[in-house]
């Protein structure tokens, strides 16, 4: 069996997906599909998945699409490395904790992302700013759970953080990139929002596997 996943290059769910099989150190197949040119809404990939969107993961005859639903899989398919833990506790824990990034983390860091990148506003807009602060509001909560321990899932990376990472990873690549607005907004760097956090990204980032999940587009503007 060859294990393929489907994803537009930055988009943050099928990211997801390539975290979870990079935790666990597993070998996979990338097709990368072209929102530009609505590759996923061909033909061809409408056959795959049906609803036109990214992740979908395919393993010989199982095909799945929906991020979390496929880091759950891999825990099946490949039990090594859990990303849920290895107890009943554990997974209760960590389930909790990806499901409240899922539920919040991704609209607080559209509110600041979709303006700046896709809109193109340039200034610090009260409604930015707002959004700023619920951002900010977010990452306190990251920074709580990381005061205790190294990754968002416990003692080692897993689902919790994989949920988490392309969001964070998102917002530091706006710091980068779109330095005045951002500091405008009161987000600088990462550092200087939360220590924690940024402390994490790092040791996200020196995991084996996880600087192929990384966006192809940005090694291309590099």
């Amino acid at each position: 069996m060859s294990l393929e996943i489907w994803t537009v290059s930055g988009a943050p769910s099928p990211w997801r997906a390539a975290l979870g099989m990079a935790f666990k150190g597993l070998d996979y197949n990338v097709n990368l599909l072209s929102a530009a040119q609505k590759e996923h809404k061909s033909d061809a990939y409408l056959a795959i998945n049906p609803r036109g969107t990214v992740p979908t993961v395919k393993n010989g005859d199982t095909t799945l699409s929906q991020s979390v639903a496929i880091l759950a899989w891999l825990d099946r398919e490949y039990p090594a490395a859990p990303l849920f833990g290895d107890s009943p506790q554990d997974a209760g824990l960590i389930w909790q904790r990806t499901m409240e990034i899922f539920d919040y983390l991704p609209d607080t860091t559209s509110g600041i992302l979709s303006p700046i990148f896709f809109q193109g506003i340039g200034e610090a807009t009260d409604e930015l700013k707002v959004a700023s602060e619920r951002l900010q509001d977010e990452l306190a909560h990251l920074t709580g759970i990381l005061v205790d321990a190294p990754f968002l899932s416990g003692a080692r990376p897993g689902a919790a953080d994989a949920v988490a990472f392309p969001h964070v990873r998102l917002i530091q690549r706006a710091m980068e990139t779109k330095p005045e607005i951002m500091r405008a907004l009161g987000l600088p760097d990462l550092a200087t929002v939360s220590g924690e956090i940024a402390d994490w990204v790092q040791r996200i980032e020196a995991l084996p596997k996880v600087a192929e999940t990384f966006p192809p587009h940005w090694a291309e503007a590099a």
